[in-house]
């Protein structure tokens, strides 16, 4: 930005601020805003406006603390149209303001252009930081999900359990099975109780993975039984007319416990103290 254009609108900062977050207080309406407090909405555009001012004045678009400014919002689960809106407001207050202010008209067309071209530079620069931001997050919450939504529990000796939690999709079937048959492998496991208990819901496609799973598990020598049978989840897989009855159904995980033991030649029985 051309040096006479930045310092008309750092002259006239004072009044951009005060339109500028008159105009951003609008953004409230927001239903991604609203749960917001108000003292921490204005501290927040007040900071951010400072921080646009302080790259303007090093005539810096890459700057540290607006970058580390971002960083945060998004940390803090801000909405980037925020950011986008807040940025094109700043735009409309510096050329309305330094306009009603200045005599020549050549310079208000010149200025327009220039400061146009700045905030354009910023929000390319700060929606790819956001976006990739974004992305890695979701990444790493995916990885950390995918790790922990399938373990293989050893809970007996031969006898292993997987409880499942939340939707099935194809990608999570997929890593279903490949955990299972390592883990049938790794404990040496006979039988193997894949717990439905968190599932929501049981479709045709979910059924589809779990027989899938469970024919897996058979070809490796090993036996499955499908425990937390739920009285609506019965329900739905007669009504879906799926069958199930190539291996063991239960209710529960303990009386699927009991049946594993009783497949393993074992029981459970009370000591006298």
């Amino acid at each position: 930005m051309k040096v006479t254009i930045r310092e008309e609108v750092l002259q006239y900062q004072d009044q951009i601020i005060e339109a500028w977050l008159e105009q951003v207080q609008t953004f409230r309406q927001d239903e991604s805003l609203k749960n917001i407090s108000a003292s921490v909405y204005e501290s927040t555009s007040r900071e951010f406006i400072d921080k646009l001012l302080i790259t303007l004045q090093q005539d810096v678009v890459a700057d540290t603390e607006l970058n580390q400014f971002v960083e945060k919002l998004i940390q803090m689960g801000w909405p980037l149209n925020f950011i986008t809106r807040g940025l094109q407001e700043f735009r409309k207050a510096s050329v309305k303001i330094v306009a009603e202010n200045s005599d020549e008209f050549s310079s208000k067309i010149e200025f327009f252009q220039d400061i146009e071209n700045w905030v354009d530079e910023v929000v390319n620069l700060l929606v790819d930081q956001y976006s990739g931001s974004w992305e890695n997050t979701v990444f790493l919450q995916k990885m950390a999900l995918k790790e922990l939504s399938a373990p293989l529990i050893p809970v007996f000796d031969k006898i292993s359990v997987m409880p499942l939690v939340g939707t099935i999709d194809t990608e999570r079937a997929k890593l279903i099975m490949e955990n299972l048959l390592e883990g049938v492998i790794e404990h040496r496991s006979q039988v193997v109780l894949i717990d439905i208990t968190g599932v929501p819901v049981v479709d045709t496609m979910v059924a589809h993975h779990i027989i899938q799973a469970s024919e897996a598990v058979r070809l490796v020598g090993a036996t499955c039984i499908l425990v937390g049978i739920r009285p609506e989840i019965a329900q739905t897989i007669v009504n879906l007319g799926i069958d199930l009855g190539k291996f063991p159904t239960k209710s529960t995980l303990k009386k699927g416990v009991e049946t594993a033991l009783a497949m393993t030649k074992r029981e459970i029985i009370e000591t006298e103290a």
